[in-house]
Order: C-alpha cells, then sequence, then structure tokens
C-alpha cells in the first residue's frame, strides 16, 4: 500500500506566455520542472494510479471537469481500499487486519459518497426528458409483452 499525494499545477505554455492550469494531476517530482502546484487541489492516489511519469492516469472521456475529478477520487478510493485488502490478508497479525479493514471501509464509504454526488451532477447536465408528447400511451386494458 502506498499513498501518494497529487496536485494541478499552473504552468506559463499557454498563448503569450499566459499561466494555465494543468488538465492532469502529478505528484510534486513531476511538477517539479513542469509548473507551480497548487497546493489547494491536493488528492490521495494509490501509486498504481501514476503514469511512469508521474501523472494521474485518466481513463474517462467526460467533457465535465467536476465529473472528471469525481472519478479520479472514486477510482483512486477504491483503488486505495482494494490495496487495503490486500495487506490484510497477507498480516498475520489480527490487530493490524482490523485497523486495515477499517480504513478499507472507510474508503469505500468515501467512494460511494462520491459517486453519489457524481450521479447527482451527471443527472443535471443531462437534457431534460420531461416531454410526453412522444410517448407511447398504454390503455388500462393492455398488457405488456
Amino acid at each position: 500500500m502506498c499513498d501518494v499525494y497529487v496536485y494541478y499545477f499552473r504552468t506559463s505554455n499557454g498563448p503569450n506566455g499566459n499561466r494555465i492550469l494543468s488538465t492532469r494531476l502529478a505528484t510534486l517530482e513531476a511538477i517539479k520542472d513542469r509548473g507551480e502546484p497548487v497546493m489547494e487541489s491536493q488528492m490521495v492516489v494509490d501509486h498504481t494510479e501514476l503514469d511512469e511519469d508521474g501523472f494521474l492516469v485518466v481513463t474517462f472521456g467526460n467533457n465535465s471537469v467536476a465529473i472528471e475529478d469525481l472519478t479520479a477520487q472514486v477510482r483512486s478510493l477504491e483503488a486505495r481500499a482494494h490495496s487495503r485488502d490486500n495487506q490484510a490478508l497477507a498480516s498475520a497479525d489480527g490487530i493490524e487486519q482490523y485497523m486495515l479493514s477499517l480504513e478499507s471501509r472507510e474508503l469505500r464509504k468515501q467512494a460511494r459518497h462520491l459517486k453519489r454526488r457524481r450521479a447527482e451532477i451527471i443527472a443535471r447536465e443531462l437534457p431534460d426528458h420531461t416531454d410526453t408528447t412522444n410517448s407511447l400511451q398504454f390503455s388500462a386494458g393492455m398488457a405488456a409483452e
């Protein structure tokens, strides 16, 4: 189990040397020569979620930054919980197993909470399909097949 801190960062690669915010999270080591970390964006991820350059691997394609952030956080929480579960299975110490299982449970609880938030955001972004003019009308005696 190896938790790693990642951050968004500002770089001066924008047009006319303007400082822009990175689109991916990275470790401080990866950011060192690329820009300045935004410390408030700190997120904890499992080390298995990083590429060889120290950037968080992004595996989703939604355009919403909020949804992307929540997806990354959920994936990270689940990876960290899985890591705790594996470590608990490998441990012969009952107290350590118990503490790791508590951590795993808490991480999964946090992931469930973020999944609900993500679903709410997605639902708000979907177009409203409450128009009933094109819906099928069934009579009371018609049975569904």
